[in-house]
């Protein structure tokens, strides 16, 4: 080779080494409060400047009636979600608790004058414990542990007991507590006595879900995993339980089935639940618990029932079915096995379904892409729909907002005789384009996007000029069981190729800019991120991996021992051989030098989900490569960021980040 190519190529090579050397070499780290960050630039004025309206917006969260007929609810005024109470529609929201970590599962007594129940953790670790709120004197007790993982608290009919789950035997198996609140007048935890174990689980995560009227027995949830789970009926009293068969369909001999919730009728001689039962959705069935007979009352609907409740006199029962991501609720009278479909209820995202004493009114929190959440009620002797709080989404014009459009693309494989069509939901800016482009990904996979309100995807759409592609990808809930386990075990690759058909339809998109394309995820959607940089990395320009899995091996040894199984079901087990190699093979760490684009990667550092080995690993082996690694960690966050100050700061990255690739030449 002459030497005037030589001398040339070795000078490239040499500068290439070094930029490479250069660039692996970790940035210092900067500590921000509970902050720590790696490589993250300061944030631009303009950045501040349009970001920041639409950071201070809130959303509020129906979560039961009072017995004076005021709502309890949850919302932010500060840094965190506290429960606040309201009297009337539209009302003041009257703060009830205050501290520096978020409440949630927040559940009323039924019959004590403003006590409630709530669950709060600390910095994120999910080791939830349960609290009892006083209205006569405003204190607080706590009722679990102070260590353990607690959750899942029901009210007995009479406000007398309260049952919920907790791990504090072994720290893994969830087993069932009962707590006599009648002696909960003191405020000492001291003159109180203390819950006693009245269920040892059997291996699975078990939970309360209903009280028998008479408060003699417990309806028990044991799942396996969102395709296997059982119901189970206790005696209050022995703590003996026994497995409903639902007509010989589950239990340890028969075929699995995935079941969402359940109730006692309120005569307590059946039982209201929904599961598969060897179909595809989720339908709402009820039991007979005298001859175990079985009757359906949504086989006509093919979708799943999401939530439920009956009213407390037996006369009604409210449904709500998730039809391609958006939440139609339905009333029938029992009596008449008519339908009611509520009138003046907006389009969009139904949950959280509670009806007061005496039946006559149904709560709910509804939200949809273009209205935050908010409380609602439903007066059923009227049929009609009051809307109880006006959350503000954010310090802009509502009519920016723009709606959420749901497409269907082509991927890689065959269902019903044609390419099987994979679910998204697109956020188009207004204008021409071609616009560039960030694909979020939903984490789980067992999970879904919906077109629900999100101030940070109305900002990059509105203000940075991307579109927002929000696919539901193979092993996604809300298409079917068959849906949700094709992307289980050896299949996992397969949801990754779906995005690779996604970017083939964006390129077909004549106002989408295939050359400017963004993955984003958390959690799962974390991995689905690592792993798309990998296989795509030529078709992406950066990714935003929040809380992300980087190695399944690593990550099924370090996470919570009390989800280890859970997750095992889904993933596979890395105690065979072969299905570790496999998992070893795939792991986007392993695979890490074909990383080389940008990098985004947001960590909670007390995450029990997925630990912060799992991004500090990923972080150092793509900084080997010489690719530019942004970081930011929280020491007072876990699985995801809740606090207001950590969250702004996040985004404001995130806006920043987003801003340079999408300028970059």
């Amino acid at each position: 080779m002459p030497h005037r190519i030589v001398a040339p190529l070795l000078a490239f090579l040499a500068a290439l080494l070094a930029s490479a050397t250069v660039s692996a070499t970790p940035p210092p780290r900067i500590e921000r409060g509970n902050l720590v960050l790696e490589g993250v630039p300061p944030h631009p004025p303009r950045i501040l400047e349009t970001l920041d309206p639409w950071l201070t917006g809130r959303g509020a969260t129906f979560r039961d009636f009072l017995p004076d007929g005021g709502l309890l609810i949850s919302t932010r005024f500060g840094e965190v979600e506290q429960a606040h109470r309201v009297v009337m529609p539209m009302g003041m929201r009257e703060q009830l608790t205050f501290g520096t970590e978020p409440v949630g599962a927040l559940s009323a007594n039924p019959q004590q004058d403003g006590g409630f129940v709530f669950a709060r953790d600390r910095g994120g670790d999910e080791n939830a414990q349960l609290y009892h709120y006083r209205a006569q004197d405003r204190s607080l007790r706590l009722l679990t542990d102070g260590r353990s993982r607690h959750g899942g608290a029901i009210w007995s009919r009479d406000g007398q007991r309260l049952a919920f789950a907790g791990n504090a035997r072994d720290g893994i198996a969830t087993d069932i507590y009962i707590a006599e609140m009648a002696a909960a007048a003191p405020a000492s935890a001291a003159q109180s006595p203390a819950p006693r174990l009245a269920v040892a689980a059997q291996g699975e995560n078990w939970s309360p879900v209903d009280w028998s009227p008479d408060g003699s027995q417990l309806l028990l949830l044991a799942t396996s995993s969102v395709t296997d789970a059982r119901l189970y009926v206790a005696d209050v009293a022995s703590g003996a339980f026994r497995l409903l068969s639902l007509g010989g369909t589950t239990g340890k001999a028969g075929p699995r089935t995935g079941i969402g919730s359940a109730r006692f009728s309120a005569d307590g001689r059946g039982i209201w639940f929904t599961a598969e039962l060897g179909g595809e959705f989720q339908q709402l069935r009820f039991l007979d618990l005298a001859d175990g007979s079985l009757r359906a009352l949504t086989a006509l609907i093919p979708w799943d029932i999401d939530d439920f409740e009956p009213s407390p006199d037996g006369r009604w029962l409210a449904y709500i079915a998730n039809i391609d991501g958006y939440g139609k609720l339905s009333v029938m009278d029992l009596g008449s096995m008519r339908t009611v479909e509520p009138a003046g209820l907006p389009a969009g995202i139904v949950s959280g379904l509670r009806f007061d004493r005496s039946g006559s009114k149904l709560g709910m929190t509804l939200e949809s892409a273009q209205s935050p959440r908010d409380a609602w009620v439903l007066d059923l002797a009227r049929n009609e729909a009051t809307r109880w709080t006006a959350s503000e989404g954010a310090a802009v014009d509502p009519a920016r907002l723009v709606p959420a459009e749901l497409i269907r693309y082509p991927t890689w494989d065959r269902a019903q005789g044609g390419a099987r069509r994979i679910p998204a939901f697109v956020y188009r800016p207004r204008g021409p384009g071609p616009h560039p482009v960030v694909i979020d990904i939903h984490g789980g996979p067992e999970g879904q996007s919906r077109p629900g309100y999100s101030a940070w995807t109305q900002y990059i759409v509105n203000e940075l000029g991307f579109a927002v592609v929000q696919p539901n990808v193979r092993g996604s809930t809300g298409y079917g069981r068959t849906f949700t386990m094709l992307d289980n075990g050896r299949l996992r690759e397969d949801s990754v190729r779906d995005i690779g058909a996604l970017l083939t339809w964006i390129a077909a998109q004549p106002d989408l800019d295939q050359q400017r394309v963004v993955v984003s995820g958390g959690s799962y959607g974390g991995y689905m991120v690592l792993a798309s940089m990998v296989a795509f990395g030529d078709r992406l320009r950066g990714g935003i991996d929040v809380v992300g899995i980087s190695n399944f091996v690593t990550f099924l040894t370090n996470t919570a021992a009390y989800r280890r199984d859970l997750r095992r079901v889904e993933y596979g087990d890395e105690r065979d051989p072969s299905m570790r190699a496999f998992l070893q093979r795939i792991s986007p760490l392993t695979r890490a030098e074909a990383i080389r684009k940008p990098l985004l990667v947001v960590q909670g550092l007390n995450d029990p989900r997925v630990p912060a080995s799992e991004s500090e690993q990923l972080v150092a082996r793509v900084r080997a490569n010489g690719a530019e690694v942004w970081y930011v960690a929280a020491r007072d966050e876990g699985h995801g960021f809740r606090k207001k100050s950590n969250r702004d700061f996040d985004l404001r990255t995130r806006a920043t980040f987003l801003e340079r690739l999408r300028d970059a030449p």
